[in-house]
Order: structure tokens, then sequence, then C-alpha cells
């Protein structure tokens, strides 16, 4: 029941967006994930990934059929496509398959399975698709944003990022000075970032098929949460970004001509009192909080339960998306501290919801509230203070960061189980 009354509200959530889509001319996530039945997909890897999330419910033996029908399927799509002279791809030319198998799995777990097997295969089946969806929402989100927000609050940011040493234009400088080899390697995390989230959702998930059921919590559905709730923040607090606001655009798409000045990385923005600025109607606003920055945060988190290299791993993505974010000019230093706070407050959320609320889970939920609404009232009405005295502020930002993170670290450690020590067995008396 509680599954079906969030699938329902979830099919609603995505039914307004259509709708809110809509009345902008352009098409909702439901549309878009509709045409991938037929028409070339846009996200091919992602529905694989999705396939790749469902099939941790299968046998190895239906994970090899559903894996042969989904690329056997996107040949079948292929050949037909060339045969009638259509458009061969939309960004990717397989994926079809993969969503064929996963609605092919839903006919299965309604007419051949019933009980627990069919509750498990729907919730893997529902768990690819979400991962599919919630890609889908936040495209739409960006685009609505950039509808609805003609005017950006981006002077703000940058005289508030005066308190952390504008780190923006400072790794601007250093991914400039790396070459094109570093900036690939930064490009390509940025960019994959699913890719990290899928390889540690497989290790946390690896024996749903064999316990038969779901871990009470784990990446996917932060993963979920922080998509589909950040963009609401960026309705409140819109924000295109330095390389937008102060540069010349993304891979020189032309952002100077709506740009204050040419300025990102090599020339601070002046302190002035700041001012909402117009900006054009195809960027999206997605600055506040930066949500690469929550995703990585999550990933860090979830990878510290696997194995050394998977820590590993979890440590690289993290470090390497914060300073792309930063060196490619996408997010203010600001930004960065409201998305760890952002990503770690619905941590705590979620892990509540999976273990039971108690005490420390509402006072720790509280605080990474608090905080976060102070983050989001100190850059839009404190710029100026805090630009002029970086050493009070710049500290002051640190510490409220650091004071959500120290309340996470004590909070999940008394939550986590201990392991219990071994008994020792009763000394027997001896014999006379």
């Amino acid at each position: 029941m509680l599954y079906a009354a969030a699938g329902v509200v979830a099919l609603g959530f995505f039914i307004a967006l259509e709708i809110a889509a809509r009345r902008y001319g352009l098409p909702g996530p439901v549309t878009n994930q509709v045409q991938e039945v037929i028409l070339p997909p846009k996200s091919g890897f992602l529905l694989y990934s999705g396939m790749g999330l469902m099939m941790l419910v299968l046998t190895w033996r239906e994970r090899l059929i559903a894996a042969g029908a989904a690329i056997g399927i996107d040949v079948v799509f292929l050949l037909v496509r060339w045969a009638v002279g259509a458009k061969l791809t939309d960004g990717h030319p397989f994926g079809n398959g993969a969503l064929w198998v996963m609605l092919g799995c839903v006919v299965i777990a309604v007419t051949r399975r019933t009980g627990r097997e069919r509750a498990l295969l729907l919730k893997g089946v529902g768990l690819g698709l979400l991962l599919v969806a919630g890609r889908k929402t936040g495209d739409t989100w960006l685009l609505i944003t950039a509808k609805t927000r003609p005017a950006v609050l981006d002077p703000y940011l940058a005289t508030a990022d005066h308190a952390l040493g504008n780190p923006s234009w400072l790794a601007g400088r250093i991914v400039a000075a790396m070459g094109p080899i570093g900036a690939h390697v930064l490009d390509f995390v940025y960019a994959q970032l699913p890719v990290a989230a899928v390889i540690v959702s497989v290790y946390q998930l690896r024996n749903v098929a064999v316990e038969r059921r779901f871990p009470g919590h784990h990446l996917v559905r932060t993963f979920l949460a922080i998509g589909l709730l950040g963009p609401a923040i960026y309705m409140i607090f819109p924000v295109v970004g330095p390389i937008f606001a102060y540069g010349t655009g993304a891979f020189g798409t032309g952002g100077e001509l709506w740009a204050t000045a040419n300025l990102w990385p090599h020339t601070l923005p002046p302190i002035s009192a700041p001012h909402s600025i117009p900006f054009d109607e195809i960027t999206p606003r997605n600055c506040m909080p930066s949500l690469h920055t929550a995703w990585a945060t999550a990933i860090f988190i979830h990878s510290r339960q696997g194995p050394r290299i998977l820590r590993f791993a979890g440590t690289f993505w993290l470090i390497a998306t914060l300073g792309a974010t930063l060196g490619f000019g996408y997010h203010y230093g600001v930004d960065l501290i409201a998305g760890v706070v952002f990503s770690l407050t619905i941590e705590t959320v979620l892990r509540a919801l999976a273990r039971g609320w108690d005490r420390s889970a509402i006072q720790l939920v509280a605080h990474g509230t608090t905080v976060f609404a102070a983050l989001l009232v100190s850059y839009r009405y404190l710029p100026m203070e805090m630009a002029r005295h970086p050493w009070l502020f710049g500290p002051l930002l640190l510490l409220a960061m650091a004071s959500v993170i120290h309340g996470y670290v004590r909070t999940t450690r008394l939550w986590d189980p201990k392991a219990a020590p071994a008994l020792q067995p009763e000394p027997q008396p001896e014999l006379v």
C-alpha cells in the first residue's frame, strides 16, 4: 500500500509537470518518455542503466534473456528505421529495447507472478523507470526555470562569494592551466555522474535477487529525491552560473550577449550593491544549490559501505565533481556549500524513514533545514556584508556546513548496528 500510494503521488506530480510544460509549449516528462517507446531515444545509456537496476531482482538466466531481448529489439528498430529512411538516432541509436523489456516485465509481473514475487518484480521495474523519469523530470524542470524566471540573482552570489575568495575564478584558472587532458577528465566525471551512482547502487543491491527483498535504504532513493526536490529551489533562487553571467557561456555558446561583463575567470567581479539581471529564456537557472555537489556527496556517503576500491572511487568522484563545477564556471563556491547541506538533510530524512524517526533524526533534519534556509537568506540579503568582511563570514559559512556534517556523522554512527562481542565460554570447574 505504501508503494502504491507513492506511485500515485509520483504519477500526479509527473502529470502536473506535464501540464505546466505544455503551457510553455514544451513537451513534458511523460511525453518524452512515451516517445522513446517508438522514436529514437535521447537517453539510451540511461535506459539501459534503468534496466540494469531492474535486473538486480532477476536470476542470472532471466538477466541473460532480458539483455538479449533488449539488444535484439534495438537491432530490429535500427534496421526498420534504416529501411524506411527514418531518423536513425536522436542522441543514442539504442535504448528502445531496454524500455520495452522493462514494460514487458510489468506485464509479466501482473499476469505471471503472484504475491511477494510480483511485488519484488514491480519494485525492480519501478526503480528502473524512476531513474529514467527522474532525469526527464529534471530536464523539464530546467526548461521551466528558464521560461518562468526572466531575471537571475547571480550578482548576489558573486558578491557573497567574496567571503570564500571567489573559488570559481581560481578553479577556472587552474583548469585552464591544466590543459585539454585535465579538462577532458573533469568533463567526463561531471557528465557521467550517473555512472558512479549506478556502480554504487549495483553494489548496494547486489543481494536483492538472493534475499528477494530490497534494503531499507539505498543510493537510488537519495539520488531521485535530490533530483526531484532540488529544482524547486531553482524557482526560488534562479542563478545561471559565473560562466554565463560573467563569461562567454559554456563551450562558447554566446552567453556574452547576456553577461554583465566578460570577467570569468581572469578578473574578479567588483564589490558593489547587487541587483537582479535579465537573462535569456534558454539557459537553466540551475545553480542554487549545486545538485551535482549534492549527488556527488550522496555517492561519497554510500560508497563508504563498500570495499576499498569503491570508497576510493567515491572520494575521487566527489573531489573531481567539486573541481569541475567550479573550474568550468558552472557554480559559485556558495552553491557547493548549500549543495552539501541539502544532500545531507535529504539523506537524513530518507534514512529516518527507513529505520524510524527518533529524537536525533528530528534534531538533525531541523538543524540541516535551518542551516540551508539561513544560507539562502544570507546570500540574498547579506551579500555586501559578506564581501566586506570575508574573514568573518567565510569561516562562518564553512562552520555552518561543518556543523551539519558533524551532526550527520555523529548521528548515523549511533544508528549503525555495532558488532556484538563474541561470547566467551564460561570456565568449567576442574574435577578432582
